[in-house]
């Protein structure tokens, strides 16, 4: 079972600590079997409560712009608000991202802890009752609390300030410092019913507007966006697991755009100006394409031979199980095999496209929660302002690809950790039972079903070839080992 983010949902409330199955306990494990940075050392947290209070704002003063923040419920950091508005037969956006060079001192404390951790990693997230949220941070919490832009509080920010034709392509973009005001934090449920109802007020009929007309430049450009799942673990008084799988609203895919849309503009300012650093992502590769598309007969969902995979994705049903279950799966075609970053100067470098969004991208828009992010910021505000990157920026760009690429492999571990432990939590009940499932991928190192209910993604012993309709029989589900063991039990051609 392939996990995209994160666990997240009622992990307390059933099954005792002191079960070895219990699924929270397994998961608290996680963290010193995989050596995921715990508490920061107490000179980093002295150093960011000092910076916390006295970060110096920026002169320019925009906290006249009503921005606003769109996030899920219980989001703690907020990275960017924007603010959206027409220009003649086109549009404004205002983007504005926390500005974590304000309080993080090159060289010092922090800054050398937030490249030993190099982003956060979350192995559950709360946001409901009995939830215990397990998480490894970048920054300390008084510095990121500081520096989010939390509604009513006036921060520093990074602005960028794009304009846009009336079909949503960038014509302009500025990026510049300035102090802002967040003055509405929504969920992304308030801005789909707001919009729904026809009580939305201008920013958020813009969201909807511009975001749709992004959505047509991204399908034009042949890009393909990943549905952001909500995958929630419940657990009841017996001690039985469920995983749940909510689909995205539209509010998100709105609101996503607007984030790529920043993430494209700043690569373009980096490959004009010959310096920077880009994520990069190569295109799938075709044996993963012909898995998923087995995936996709398996779960029910028609793939025309003809249809891009940015297509299908675009064409999915949010409201039938399974093509949320193959929303899920999709995470595989964008799997960090092959992914990195490219630190340039004084050239364009030989890889600079990023298959998914099929465009040039870069990471400026979440800052509290990547490394990569503090630096391709002040690259891009200096080349608006023309002048030469600081020496501090240039020093430490050149290493960030390798710092960045080992945090992302650490965190695809807890993922594919989690993912393991979850579905030994969820079967573990159902020991001998036999499933019906279609073999999607036959390697060296064994062979994988897709099963229909539940509809997980697994090993599986035995003779078998891709394609197979088969019934397997689940022999063991380890909650501790996180593992589970199919057999085939024998074809259903």
């Amino acid at each position: 079972m392939r996990w995209t983010s994160f666990v997240t949902g009622t992990l307390q409330g059933g099954g005792s600590s002191s079960d070895p199955a219990h699924l929270g306990q397994v998961l608290e494990a996680l963290r010193a079997e995989l050596k995921v940075p715990d508490e920061f050392p107490r000179e980093v947290v002295v150093e960011a409560r000092a910076a916390a209070g006295e970060a110096a704002l920026p002169t320019r003063d925009e906290t006249a712009v009503p921005f606003l923040t769109v996030a899920p419920p219980g989001t703690g950091d907020l990275d960017q608000a924007m603010h959206l508005e027409r220009a003649g037969q086109g549009y404004r956006v205002r983007y504005a991202v926390a500005d974590l060079s304000a309080f993080v001192v090159p060289g010092g404390e922090v800054d050398q802890e937030s490249f030993r951790r190099g982003r956060d990693i979350w192995l559950t997230r709360g946001g409901g009752p009995g939830v215990a949220e397990r998480r490894a941070p970048l920054y300390p919490g008084p510095l990121r609390d500081a520096a989010s832009l939390l509604p009513g509080q006036v921060r520093p920010a990074f602005v960028w300030d794009l304009r846009l034709d009336p079909e949503g392509e960038g014509t302009s973009v500025e990026v510049y410092r300035a102090r802002v005001r967040n003055r509405d934090h929504l969920h992304y449920a308030q801005v789909q019913d707001a919009v729904g109802r026809g009580v939305a007020d201008e920013r958020l009929r813009l969201l909807k507007e511009v975001g749709e007309r992004r959505i047509a430049l991204e399908r034009a450009r042949g890009g393909a966006s990943l549905p952001a799942l909500e995958e929630q673990v419940s657990v009841d008084q017996d001690g039985r697991y469920a995983v749940a799988l909510r689909p995205p609203l539209a509010a998100q895919d709105w609101a996503a755009q607007i984030s790529l849309m920043v993430g494209i503009a700043a690569a373009e300012l980096m490959l004009h100006a010959d310096v920077g650093i880009l994520r990069t992502l190569p295109e799938p590769d075709h044996h993963v394409v012909r898995r998923f598309r087995r995936q996709a007969r398996a779960l029910g969902v028609t793939w025309p031979a003809e249809m891009s995979y940015g297509e299908l994705l675009r064409s999915l049903d949010r409201a039938d199980p399974g093509h949320v279950a193959l929303m899920h799966e999709a995470a595989s075609l964008f799997s960090d095999a092959g992914a990195g970053y490219s630190f340039f100067e004084g050239g364009v470098p030989e890889r600079a496209v990023h298959a998914a969004v099929m465009a040039p991208y870069a990471h400026v828009c979440a800052p509290l929660d990547r490394l990569v992010d503090r630096f391709a910021l002040v690259v891009c505000e200096s080349i608006c302002r023309d002048v030469p990157v600081p020496d501090w920026v240039r020093q430490s760009s050149p290493v960030l690809p390798e710092i960045m690429t080992a945090a992302d492999r650490l965190v695809c571990d807890v993922e594919r950790a989690c993912a393991d432990a979850v579905t030994a939590a969820t079967l573990r009940h159902r020991v001998g039972e036999t499933f019906r499932g279609s073999v999607v991928d036959v390697t060296t190192s064994g062979a994988l079903v897709q099963l229909r209910r539940p509809m997980i993604l697994a090993p599986v012993e035995g003779e078998c070839h891709a394609g197979d309709e088969v019934g397997v029989r689940l022999v063991a589900a380890d909650v501790g080992r996180r593992s589970v063991r199919f057999e085939v039990a024998g074809g259903m051609r």
